[in-house]
């Protein structure tokens, strides 16, 4: 079996993966939110889980991309990685429990107090999922963090929803992390073979430490930027406008994540492995970038465009505030989605240093942006968002350049064709709008018109002009026929 097969069999596992997760997770926060709980609710939850986060970004110490990027990768190793992480997730675990009464103060706020505490607890399990997933993602076994993803999912989606059910509030969203940090514990045991071996040894933990101390720094300036919007918003605003802002970034993330976030799993081992062969990385890049954008930009379009008639379908007329909102952050995604891989590349040559340095720039950029933006009102910290993206792309496009070596005129090409694509998907849409329905007025039927019709728009549209995607597409459904028993196969393309 060839190097692009393997990749691309493993990009179809994780994809199946992420499609699993997305609809028990998207199903669950839809009935979740429409029924139980209510804005201000699922905001209180966000400050916490945010709160949380920027702490616990430590817990995996880089040990994930540590084990899936070293050459060489031996029992005593392992075990050193799991004992590290063990000791972190101790210290993590307390500093959480130790935030809980100054967050609570900060935001007047004493329910946050066992929403910290719940969720410090599900911290104390994740050392016992790390390694075995890392392994699992070090193989390329993507069937079974298909199993671990879905599996943990699920058992997350059960408790959540049960104790929702039940009046628990905000309190079952927490539980929910408990249920998905256990069970992707035991699954990813079960999965890899690999079981924590005692007594803890910190023997050989010193290239892990000098790895993770970098990668720490790097995830926590990355973890200030990424969940600061939550806690901005909560003091300078309402809790209740935490609870719309991260229902709308919610939705676009888990879009993201659906059509584009599984693949840079696949692509970093696959990238080491051109690494440690001296390969040039310019072509895989530029097939990357052309996956991402052709697939990512128009269903941010249609999203943005859809916003309205999505969220008062999914949601009620209670949660309306989200759609202008999700109109911003889903169209800022553009410019994130641009250079992929943009921190996985640099930790696999060597430059840390460096992407820690754009990284902190990144971070000043997307909290001044959204302060600015808060100081007016909730739609100007969301439309922020877009100059952030800008930004974001003026930081890292040299640097990208330089590591991968690929030429502009190569992704400027790429990205005008990805554009065509994006505007085919989302004409259909635009044309109700324009000379049918109001977006208020648009329903479901017009709305799966309107998606199917844009599916098939950017199908001719990726031959039409001849994007690179239309090879990996087909490749893809070549993959997905060996996967099937041998009756069920109708051809191949």
């Amino acid at each position: 079996m060839s190097a692009a097969v393997s990749v691309r069999g493993a990009a179809l596992w994780s994809l199946s993966s992420q499609y699993a997760v997305f609809a028990v997770q998207f199903v669950v926060s839809v009935v979740i939110a429409r029924f139980f709980l209510t804005p201000e609710e699922v905001g209180l939850f966000s400050i916490a889980l945010s709160a949380a986060m920027m702490v616990s970004i430590l817990q995996d110490f880089g040990i994930t991309r540590y084990i899936a990027g070293e050459p060489e990768m031996g029992d005593d190793r392992i075990r050193t990685c799991f004992s590290v992480s063990i000791l972190f997730a101790l210290g993590v675990g307390l500093v959480i429990l130790a935030l809980a009464w100054p967050a609570a103060r900060f935001y007047d706020d004493s329910r946050l107090l066992p929403l910290l505490a719940i969720i410090a607890g599900s911290y104390l399990l994740v050392p016992f999922g790390i390694v075995p997933s890392a392994l699992l993602q070090r193989e390329m076994d993507f069937r079974s963090l298909f199993i671990v993803n879905l599996g943990s999912a699920l058992a997350s989606a059960a408790v959540a929803l049960g104790l929702a059910a039940s009046g628990y509030s905000a309190e079952s969203l927490a539980w929910g992390t408990v249920a998905q940090q256990g069970a992707r514990a035991l699954l990813g045991q079960w999965r890899s073979g690999h079981r924590p071996r005692l007594p803890l040894t910190v023997a050989g933990a010193r290239p892990i430490l000098r790895f993770g101390s970098g990668a720490s720094l790097l995830y926590m300036s990355g973890a200030i930027g990424v969940r600061s919007p939550e806690l901005v918003i909560g003091r300078m605003i309402t809790i209740e406008a935490v609870g719309l802002y991260g229902r709308a970034v919610g939705l676009a993330g888990h879009l993201r994540m659906l059509v584009s976030g599984a693949i840079g799993g696949v692509f970093y081992p696959a990238f080491r492995r051109l690494r440690d062969k001296g390969e040039a990385l310019d072509g895989p890049y530029l097939r990357v970038v052309s996956g991402y954008t052709a697939t990512t930009w128009p269903a941010m379009a249609f999203l943005a465009a859809a916003s309205t008639p999505l969220v008062l379908m999914l949601y009620g007329p209670v949660w309306a505030g989200v759609a202008p909102l999700l109109v911003w952050i889903a169209l800022s995604e553009f410019a994130f989605t641009a250079l992929p891989l943009h921190m996985d590349i640099p930790l696999l040559m060597g430059k840390m240093r460096r992407l820690l340095q754009l990284n902190i720039l990144d971070t000043i950029a997307s909290m001044g942006l959204l302060i600015a933006g808060a100081l007016w009102s909730l739609e100007w910290a969301a439309a922020s968002r877009i100059g952030y993206g800008l930004a974001w792309l003026c930081i890292y496009a040299a640097f990208m350049r330089r590591l991968v070596g690929f030429r502009w005129s190569a992704m400027a090409a790429i990205y005008l064709k990805s554009l065509a694509a994006t505007a085919a998907t989302v004409a259909p849409l635009l044309i109700v709008y324009w000379r049918w329905r109001s977006p208020e007025e648009v329903d479901f039927l017009i709305l799966a018109a309107s998606a199917l019709a844009g599916c098939l728009g950017w199908i001719v549209a990726i031959f039409l002009v001849r994007h690179p995607v239309r090879e990996e597409v087909l490749a893809v459904f070549e993959s997905a026929l060996d996967m099937l028993p041998r009756p069920l196969r109708l051809g191949r393309f």
